[in-house]
């Protein structure tokens, strides 16, 4: 199987981060498993860099489609299977312009050669959410406040709030994605740490190979978006487009940024900005259904 350079730089986002966090260490685990005889210290470059050059080498053979086997193994999402089709259904996406589909047959991981492109308009489980509807929904004001949180982490996230209306001002479009995405990640955070009951026995917990649930500084924002849709606190459009927050965010990183050519426009941040404002508000809407 031979990949396009999105669809590899999917692949690798999945590898790094979104299935799992992978450290340095992780990554090079995960590619000698693969054939490579790699090994961590001094000098190793950037996860991305270092994923990117690996699946540049062995895009093209066989231990590509090894990799992908690995990336969605069911037996690392014992508890989570919604989740690894979530992660399947968006790969596939990318997948549909090399006309190859990845096809998931209860614990067996199988590909399905397209004969033609084939594209689907709804994101998995999505319905036909549309992203003018979203922006289009109004709030009367937004506060981080009114969530109960720990206060001084409610005081941080409050002055990043004030800092993200003014770099959208500003046209900082790029600040703006990154800190909305550090903001909501640390309300997501504060409110697992604030009702740890919760986060910890919802079905989309992030688990480790032993099946325990991870701790809460180890979820990625992937994790926890899936956590707050699960329980109830947010919509399913805000829900959506959380997952669109959470893949501009990761243009923090440099070369990341470099080479996908992410360039960010007013309207990416609009809808960042819009997605950290909906979450708020559905969050204080719904923050009781944690104490059930």
């Amino acid at each position: 199987m031979i990949i396009n350079n999105k669809t590899s730089e999917k692949l690798r986002d999945l590898i790094n981060e979104v299935t799992e966090y992978r450290s340095g260490p992780d990554l090079v685990k995960f590619f000698n498993a693969l054939g490579f005889n790699h090994s961590y210290g001094n000098g190793f470059p950037s996860r991305w860099k270092y994923t990117d050059d690996c699946l540049e080498k062995i895009n093209g053979t066989p231990r590509l489609d090894q990799c992908i086997k690995e990336v969605f193994n069911p037996v690392n999402f014992i508890s989570r299977i919604d989740e690894l089709d979530r992660y399947i259904f968006d790969f596939n996406q990318y997948l549909a312009f090399d006309k190859w589909q990845v096809v998931r047959n209860e614990a067996e991981i199988n590909f399905k050669k397209l004969h033609k492109i084939e594209l689907k308009e709804t994101t998995f489980k999505s319905g036909n959410l549309s992203e003018s509807d979203f922006l289009s929904r109004e709030f009367s004001g937004f506060t981080i406040s009114d969530l109960g949180l720990d206060l001084n982490i409610t005081e941080v996230l409050n002055k990043r709030v004030d800092e993200i209306e003014k770099t959208y001002n500003s046209a900082a479009y790029l600040s703006t994605i990154l800190i909305a995405g550090s903001t909501l990640e640390g309300v997501f955070l504060g409110l697992a740490s604030s009702y740890p009951r919760a986060f910890n026995t919802v079905k989309s917990s992030p688990k480790n190979r032993n099946g325990k649930v991870q701790p809460f500084h180890d979820w990625n924002l992937a994790a926890f978006i899936d956590a707050a849709k699960d329980l109830g606190l947010i919509q399913l459009d805000t829900y959506k487009f959380s997952h669109t927050l959470r893949d501009f965010r990761n243009y923090i990183h440099p070369y990341q940024q470099m080479s996908s050519g992410f360039t960010p426009r007013e309207h990416t941040a609009k809808i960042c900005l819009q997605v950290l404002k909906a979450t708020l508000t559905e969050i204080k809407l719904n923050i009781k259904k944690l104490l059930i």
